[in-house]
């Protein structure tokens, strides 16, 4: 090459060398990669780790930021209770305090008519203790009442009373009575009859349709125009068309409270308390018979006593069922029973001929099905399905059976003695003497004496033999008077029962009752009635006088009882209810202001007003009681008989633990409206442990075939409950147990009741205090009685 000089080869790569070079760079930068996206990864992973623990330590914060919420939550819940507890320990407190402070004022009682004795002029102290204990009575509960329906009966005719009325209006009547709080709960029948008997009023502007304190009688709906409410000359509020007033008065006499005044020309429809009630009872009589002539063709109920069957009808339930719709499936287990009330079933069943479902039978109103279920466990035979229109059926559980009446066997057993009885009394029927079903205890020679000696008084002039002590209660009624015999040391209590008051209210039935009821009771728990006078003004019952005191001033002055104290008195009350249910006699009024103490402390049940005697299985249908103590089915007009007592008693367990009803509102209509929500639903205060409440949950269900006392057992029942474990019911009975309310009674002049020493001039209405002695164990302070009751 010119120079002699080589050049070198030049070195070219093979494809080979060239694939593995290249192999091998896509291999590290594969390799960089990978080891790059795993720590990207895992940088990932730590910060999503980071932030797990983040959130699990901001949870953790919350939970415990929630927990100590909680815990804030439960003791302010904790302290809510235990300043309401406070309040209401302090209103008591208030109450008294207000008694003391307006005690102060004039009592405009002390005039003195010249025919009364009396030795020098009244203390100022004795005024001051007039005063402060007419405001201590001020919380005493007064009893209501409508007239008797078993004297309206026979002469209301719905027929005649029946209004003519176009659709519309009805219509709009039936909306308005709907609205209203109390008459929605009413059933759809007795809505639709109480429209066809309002009837039509017109008033002029300025004109009154009720005034503040009159008597009231009339519910109203306002159809045209304009009304106001006036309370004391203040207006309240307007009312509006096609709302409904005035409910208060078809239930029960009372005074209005307040004034309502036409605006300008006013049309309204108004229904009379007397149709009301005569509707309320037609409706549920009619219905009640109806019922216990289904039960009647039932062949396993057909030969039960009327008593039996009633609480039957009074645990039926309705249930309803779309057409199509299946009431039972064939095969399956069963334990209630059924009866058509309305509309028709078709009976279907599988057989191993027929695989699909073939029609047996059909089923129309008043026949039954399933009534195996109430003797055991029953598989069903067939399909029951609801035609076309649906079906409305009466319902009952067999454990609701058993327990209201008995299981199958036991009724068995009830009849065989049942029908025995009634051999019995047939083979009896024929003998010269007979004898009483109920056996009273024997007359205590005590008694005896007593009545013997008052048998020679004049029956018109009992003041002739008479002296009067002190007055122990006043009202529109009339008054109580502790008196005693002239010359000597004998005393009692001298009911004196306007007649005027009386044939206004339309009360004669009440006290005829009354009268009869006491003459007849022979029991220790119930207040001993000795002779009866009457003149041209008043009926006089001579009771025996209960020097110990009266349950409510008690429960006044302390508050509340404790557990061993509420339970004697309500033992006490068992035995007189146990007594008087046994006779047939229905109380109705129970409460703290009717329980009177006797000299040992014992318990006895005064104030027969509203008492009545009934047959077993009867219902009874007149509005009376204490609003506060009265049972739903009174409220409703559904008929009641033995079990509102057993409600009242509960209503009482709860009073005496705690120093106040469970139902109480600003007005007797709001009072009713609580009631008739329950107390199923009600939290207790925690002055009431878990057996009294439990004891007061059953006695106040609102199905009063399911109360406590009106099941299978009775009363026993009662007294066999948790709250009485322990409880000397003998000893009770006896009189041997010691009474945790017996209080010294210093006198046979002198009580622990809230009254006053004072006489009157039994001629005369004026009250006259006479002077008063110098005793120190005397505590006579006026019981002050609301005049708007007929009772004592």
């Amino acid at each position: 090459m010119g120079n002699g000089s080589m050049k070198s080869k030049r070195y070219k790569p093979t494809d080979a060398s060239v694939s593995t070079s290249n192999g091998q760079a896509h291999k590290d930068h594969c390799g960089a990669f990978k080891h790059s996206s795993l720590d990207s990864l895992r940088a990932r992973v730590e910060e999503l780790e980071r932030e797990g623990r983040r959130k699990d330590e901001e949870l953790c914060a919350k939970e415990q930021q929630i927990k100590g919420l909680q815990e804030q939550l439960a003791k302010q819940t904790r302290l809510l209770s235990e300043l309401s507890e406070e309040l209401q320990n302090k209103c008591i407190q208030l109450n008294k305090l207000q008694d003391v402070l307006k005690s102060g004022a004039p009592t405009g009682l002390t005039s003195r008519p010249p025919s009364v004795r009396a030795s020098g002029k009244s203390s100022p102290n004795l005024s001051v203790r007039i005063k402060e204990t007419l405001n201590r009575r001020k919380g005493a509960k007064a009893g209501v009442s409508a007239e008797p329906t078993s004297s309206s009966l026979p002469k209301f005719s719905f027929e005649k009373a029946r209004v003519p009325k176009d659709a519309s209006v009805k219509k709009l009547l039936t909306d308005a009575l709907n609205k209203n709080q109390y008459l929605k709960r009413l059933e759809l029948q007795q809505i639709k009859d109480m429209v066809e008997c309002m009837y039509e009023c017109s008033y002029q502007q300025g004109e009154y349709v009720v005034k503040q304190g009159e008597p009231g009688n009339h519910l109203f709906v306002l159809a045209d125009g304009k009304l106001e409410v006036f309370q004391q000359n203040k207006l309240l509020t307007s009312i509006t068309v096609w709302t409904a007033f005035g409910e208060l008065a078809i239930l029960y006499n009372c005074t209005r409270t307040a004034s309502v005044r036409a605006v300008n020309k006013v049309r309204t429809w108004a229904l009379d308390r007397e149709a009301f009630q005569n509707i309320m009872r037609r409706t549920a009589e009619t219905r009640h018979e109806q019922y216990r002539n289904f039960l009647r063709s039932v062949s396993l109920l057909a030969n039960l006593p009327d008593d039996k069957l009633s609480k039957i009808v009074d645990c039926l339930e309705v249930e309803y069922y779309d057409r199509g719709e299946y009431v039972i499936r064939q095969g399956e287990e069963g334990s209630t029973f059924y009866i058509i009330a309305q509309g028709k079933v078709k009976v279907t069943q599988t057989t191993e001929a027929y695989k699909l479902p073939q029609t047996i039978n059909t089923l129309q109103k008043g026949d039954y099905f399933g009534e195996k279920a109430l003797i055991s466990d029953d598989v069903r035979s067939a399909n029951i399905i609801a035609d076309e229109n649906g079906v409305e059926c009466l319902v009952i559980d067999r454990e609701t059976f058993d327990h209201t009446v008995g299981n199958f066997n036991e009724l068995q057993k009830h009849l065989e003695g049942y029908v025995a009885t009634l051999d019995r009394d047939d083979k009896k029927r024929h003998a010269k003497k007979s004898v009483s079903r109920h056996q009273s205890q024997p007359l205590s020679s005590d008694f005896v004496q007593l009545k013997d000696m008052v048998s020679v008084f004049s029956s018109s002039r009992p003041f002739d033999h008479l002296e009067v002590i002190a007055t122990l209660g006043v009202g529109g009624f009339g008054r109580v008077e502790l008196v005693k015999v002239k010359g000597e040391d004998m005393t009692f209590a001298l009911k004196m029962i306007k007649k005027k008051h009386v044939v206004d209210n339309r009360q004669e039935e009440h006290i005829h009752s009354e009268r009869r009821i006491l003459a007849e009771a022979r029991s220790a728990f119930v207040v001993k009635l000795y002779r009866t006078f009457r003149d041209n003004k008043y009926v006089y019952m001579l009771l025996e006088a209960c020097l110990g005191g009266e349950i409510w001033s008690l429960l006044r002055d302390r508050g509340s009882f404790d557990e061993p104290t509420a339970k004697f008195c309500v033992g006490c009350v068992t035995e007189a209810f146990e007594y008087l249910h046994r006779k047939g006699v229905l109380y109705r009024d129970l409460k703290p202001e009717n329980l009177m103490l006797d000299s040992e402390g014992y318990i006895k049940l005064v104030d027969f007003g509203f008492a009545k005697k009934i047959r077993s299985g009867q219902k009874t249908w007149t509005f009376c009681g204490t609003p506060e103590y009265v049972a739903p089915e009174i409220i409703l007009n559904k008929g009641h008989n033995f079990s509102v007592d057993f409600w009242a008693l509960g209503i009482l367990v709860f009073e005496l633990l705690t120093g106040s009803p469970p139902f109480s509102g600003s007005d007797q209509m709001m009072t009713y409206t609580f009631i008739l929500k329950g107390i199923e639903k009600m939290d207790f205060p925690k002055k009431i442990t878990r057996r009294p409440e439990d004891l007061i949950r059953k006695l106040c269900r609102r199905n009063p075939a399911e109360r406590l006392g009106n099941l299978k057992n009775g009363i026993t029942d009662i007294k066999k409950h948790r709250w009485f474990n322990g409880f000397n019911w003998e000893g009770l009975k006896a009189r041997t147990l010691p009474s945790p309310l017996r209080r010294e009674v210093s006198t046979h002049f002198y009580s622990n009741m809230d009254v006053i020493a004072m006489m009157r001039d039994p001629q005369s209405n004026s009250l006259t205090i006479a002077k008063k002695k110098q005793q120190k164990k005397s505590n006579i302070l006026m019981r002050f009685i609301p005049c708007n009751s007929v009772s004592t």
